[in-house]
């Protein structure tokens, strides 16, 4: 889900160690809902059994660019779980080309485009990778993909929503290096608009996050939320706040000041925790219902926001979106994650183990374990023509028969289109009275 204009030096062992300390917490759960995994459960940045080690030269090998710490890590755990569990069952199958799939330890972005700049530089020319899975914040695929492109690396990001990738694809500016599997924020920000609308908000603000997501996200909704009738209070002078701010004084008066209805906060959760506090210890945001996004949807969002004095939660009634799952896979997904983890599956983890089957399935339609061999064939197998699969082994088996598929997915159809774009739907969570997030209701993007 996410930016660009200020949205790493990799340390692998801090970055993995860090990884490991916070998915000993637990991967996110269902509706984001904590769970701790058993010990089974692998840990962030390790990765998926494999016969061929990493700098060999057999085999495919790939890396995953996510965020283990930084502003986004709450967000992006169930993302690091998902990838190295889609390589296992690869190689279980018989892995890619006749060989098992190298899965390299997870590149910490630390949600930094430099330190996600850096990453992306040692896993295309240090570790030679063919594919990788990242990244999460649109800032920090910003910054990773002219390496990827430079390099002939496929890049392919399970949660970068920025509109800016979308209009950069359409200018052709990605040379095919680029995909995602989550939709851009272009249908978003609408339905987050249209559920503004139905809940009988006429006037609303936006406080978001300057950066691509941020920025993006606020003029999609901006436009989506005047063409149903509303009134943007503080459109002439948009609250934006800087992605390493610590104080947010200035930037909730600017948006709580014209006396909205509602406020839609684009905010990643640490900070965004940090600046809704602040609205509500200024005052300003009693009787405004506060709307937000899939970048602050975090089991632990509502406690780092805090509680009022008789001990209820700030954001209790908060109401926000996230990209959901429907594919033909999912059930399947889940059962697996259920069985590995024993518990639900989070948000995004289906679009990161499309992620990682497109990369497998590319690769093998090319039958070659190249970036450019990806490159070629990711278009094709991820819409067709072929037959329709859902599950990865029986897709690499026609695959290395000679036979074209279709890849249907957990997150969704994953019909990328040539700017590197799917569509998707929305799932609309609600902050409950105990400040756990429960998915309440679907929203689409459509503007009636």
């Amino acid at each position: 889900m996410k930016p660009l204009a200020s949205d790493h030096q990799l340390k692998p062992a801090k970055a993995v160690a860090l990884a490991i300390a916070t998915l000993a917490i637990g991967f996110l759960a269902s509706a984001c809902q904590e769970a701790t995994p058993p010990a089974s459960s692998p840990t962030a940045g390790s990765p998926a059994p494999s016969a061929s080690a990493a700098g060999d030269g057999k085999g495919l090998k790939i890396g995953t660019l996510l965020p283990a710490t930084g502003d986004l890590a709450s967000v992006g755990q169930p993302m690091l779980a998902a990838v190295p569990l889609l390589v296992e069952t690869v190689n279980k199958c018989g892995g890619v080309n006749g060989a098992p799939v190298t899965l390299l330890p997870n590149t910490d972005d630390q949600t930094d485009p430099t330190a996600g700049a850096d990453g992306m530089t040692k896993l295309a020319e240090v570790d030679k990778v063919a594919g990788v899975v990242g990244s999460f914040g649109s800032s920090v695929s910003a910054a990773a993909i002219p390496i990827a492109i430079r390099n002939k690396v496929m890049l392919v990001s399970p949660g970068s929503t920025s509109p800016v990738f979308t209009e950069r694809g359409k200018k052709g500016e990605f040379q095919g290096y680029w995909a995602r599997t989550a939709p851009s924020d272009s249908y978003q920000a609408p339905a987050l608009a249209k559920l503004t609308y139905e809940k009988g908000i006429r006037r609303a603000a936006t406080i978001v996050i300057n950066n691509d997501y941020g920025r993006g996200f606020e003029k999609e909704f901006v436009q989506a939320f005047k063409k149903l009738g509303g009134t943007i209070t503080n459109e002439a002078k948009p609250a934006r706040y800087d992605p390493k701010a610590t104080t947010f004084e200035t930037e909730v008066q600017a948006a709580f000041s014209g006396k909205p209805q509602g406020v839609a906060a684009v905010a990643y959760a640490e900070t965004g925790a940090l600046l809704l506090k602040t609205a509500y210890q200024q005052g300003l945001s009693k009787g405004v219902q506060i709307l937000l996004t899939d970048g602050s949807k975090s089991d632990q969002f509502a406690a780092q926001v805090g509680k009022t004095s008789d001990g209820k939660f700030i954001l209790q009634g908060a109401l926000g979106t996230i990209p959901g799952a429907d594919g033909k896979a999912l059930e399947a997904f889940n059962k697996l994650w259920q069985a590995k983890f024993n518990q639900a599956p989070a948000a995004y983890a289906p679009q990161a183990w499309d992620a990682a089957a497109l990369l497998v399935l590319a690769a093998q339609a090319a039958k070659a374990n190249t970036g450019d061999a990806i490159k070629s064939k990711i278009l094709e197998v991820a819409k067709g023509p072929g037959k329709d699969v859902s599950d990865v082994c029986e897709g690499l088996k026609l695959l290395s028969q000679g036979e074209k598929i279709n890849y249907q997915g957990a997150s969704g159809n994953v019909d990328i289109d040539d700017s590197g774009d799917v569509s998707g739907v929305y799932d609309v969570w609600q902050v409950e009275p105990d400040g756990k997030l429960k998915t309440v209701s679907k929203v689409s993007p459509a503007i009636n």
